[in-house]
């Protein structure tokens, strides 16, 4: 597992903002910093625990509510939590011993904007095939 840190995105307003993939390339810049994101959703755990915290009930979840999900030890679940805050992807707070986490919905719709095909329109040199359907 690497150790490089992860930059939190999402955070500098409309000109961090990336375009959808079909209005135009992303930029080296914007690949690099997606690509963060994508690789911290990439691990099957950490999709799971991003999950577990965006559908709590009351939008936040103690870290003693999502450690006996997994047959993991509780340090490695807080590097899993760790990767995704450093991604932009949740955020946390301390509360006397434990540690409670919620979804960050601002990456999350960056990344659905992002990957969302506008409605009605084919991918680009596909009019009338099968595969923007």
């Amino acid at each position: 597992m690497s150790k490089q840190e992860l930059a939190v995105l999402g955070q500098d307003g409309a000109d961090g903002c990336c375009p959808g993939l079909l209005t135009a390339p992303l930029d080296e810049a914007q690949s690099i910093e997606l690509a963060k994101v994508f690789k911290a959703l990439g691990d099957p755990i950490r999709l799971r625990l991003l999950s577990m915290i965006a559908s709590r009930a009351g939008g936040e979840v103690c870290v003693c509510d999502l450690t006996p999900a997994f047959d993991l030890s509780q340090p490695t679940i807080s590097h899993h939590l760790k990767l995704l805050r450093q991604a932009g992807l949740i955020d946390c707070e301390r509360r006397g011993t434990w540690v409670y986490y919620w979804l960050l919905p601002e990456m999350t719709d960056r990344l659905a904007g992002i990957l969302t095909r506008p409605a009605g329109q084919p991918l680009p040199g596909s009019a009338g095939t099968a595969r923007d359907a």
